[in-house]
Parts: C-alpha cells; structure tokens; sequence
C-alpha cells in the first residue's frame, strides 16, 4: 500500500495551490510544452496550458483529484513507465523525501526529460522550526532520515536552487505554513495534511498539541515568538531546484 493511502485521507482539504509558489515553478519549467509531473499527489502544482502527465502511487490521493487535473499513471518514481526523452519536463513538488530510493527516483527524472524542476526543502531548517523544536521534537528524527534540498540539488547537477519563502497567510498547507498563526495546529484537518505529523506517533502529537494549547491560552507563546508577528514571509528551507 502506497504511504499516502494511510496518511492522505482528506489531504484535498489543507493543501491548495498558491500562486505564490506556482509563478516561481512555471517561470523554471521554462518554455517546456510537455512535463511529468511525479508523485502529483492531488495535483496542485501541475502547470496549466501545457501537455501534462501525472504519475501518483497513491490510489487515495488519485481519488481527491479533480476531474480537470491531468491524466494520472498509477507508478512510482523509481520506476517511471516511460520512454527516454518522453517528456520537456520533470516535475516533483515536495516528494522526493517520501520516495525510499530518492537517487534511483532523480535519474528516473533525469531519463524521460531534458529539465528538471524539484520542489524540496532543507530538513536541518525544518528541523529548527519552533513547531518542531519547542513541541513536537520528534519530527527532527523524521527529518533527519530524508533527504535533504542540498543532498536532491547536488544529486541532480542543479544550475540553479531558489528559495521560496512562506508568505504569513500561505494558502498551500504545508508542515510550517502556519508559523506566524499558531492556533492551526490545533486543528486536526491541518494535523492530517501534514506528512511529517502524520508520522509521528501520535501521542507525541498530543503532547506537543496540548502544551501548545495552553502557550496560545497563556500568552506564552506570542510572548516568546513576537519577533515572527509582524514579519510578511519566512524562510522555512523550501527550495525550488533547476537542473
């Protein structure tokens, strides 16, 4: 069973595409009429008015995709079904750190198109969110155990790596979109649009939820994180990688 059957149950409903994020991945797909977007998930970064082709093992994710997203192929990335050459364009937005052979799934991208384009993150930076730091410490292991922005941009020969900072009112729910409004973690719709909660054990969670709770209730923790309250963006580590 692909992992995304287990942990992307309502996954639809958090995460959503922000045109923020959707200029800067259209700008690097460059001129490229046909792309393979991999491990498409619902689709929500897959590129409009071009030849599109999904590739997703998930059959649950498949299910929430919407009937104008792309034709999907139920594969992994590992092993794309395709021909070298198919494609102008590979695309993988924020999965290559769920695929267990990461570098055999980069030369995959690498064997059907010419251009590359890889959303990632840094997972030391991830790691050092104050989600992470101060409430759910045990996401930093899970971190620790994928790959990270600098490993995929080297493993891919990257001539460019962007950073993508999240705007304070992100509309894409990914792990640290909320940093500037903490109450969200509260709720368990964004708990379960987020891999990296999603596989935590969820007693650490709760604990880390709870303690939360009773900061935002105190005042604690805007007291401790007033330096993040009137900043517009933050640097969360996410890279977007041209190769």
């Amino acid at each position: 069973m692909a992992r995304y059957d287990e942990i992307g149950v309502g996954y639809a409903q958090g995460r959503r595409t922000d045109p923020r994020w959707l200029t800067p991945v259209l700008e690097a797909l460059g001129d490229a009429s046909s792309v393979l977007d991999v491990g498409s998930g619902t689709g929500s970064y897959e590129p409009p008015g071009r030849r599109v082709v999904a590739v997703e093992p998930s059959a649950e994710m498949i299910r929430q995709r919407s009937p104008e997203a792309a034709p999907v192929v139920q594969a992994v990335a590992e092993a794309l079904p395709f021909a070298d050459a198919t494609f102008d364009a590979t695309l993988a937005v924020l999965t290559v750190h769920h695929w267990p052979g990461w570098r055999e799934g980069l030369a995959e991208l690498r064997r059907v198109a010419s251009r590359r384009v890889v959303l990632a993150y840094d997972t030391a930076v991830h790691s050092d969110f104050w989600f992470v730091r101060e409430y759910v410490p045990e996401v930093a292991a899970l971190e620790a155990s994928r790959p990270s922005a600098p490993e995929i941009a080297d493993a891919l020969d990257a001539v460019s790596v962007i950073e993508l900072p999240v705007p304070w009112d992100f509309t894409d729910g990914v792990f640290p979109a909320y940093w500037r409004r903490p109450e969200a973690y509260l709720d368990p719709v964004v708990q379960r649009s987020c891999s990296a909660l999603a596989q935590t054990a969820p007693e650490a969670v709760e604990r880390g939820v709870t303690r939360l709770r009773d900061d935002l209730a105190s005042g604690r923790w805007a007291a401790e994180h007033a330096e993040l309250l009137d900043l517009p963006e933050w640097d969360a580590g996410f890279r977007l990688i041209v190769a």
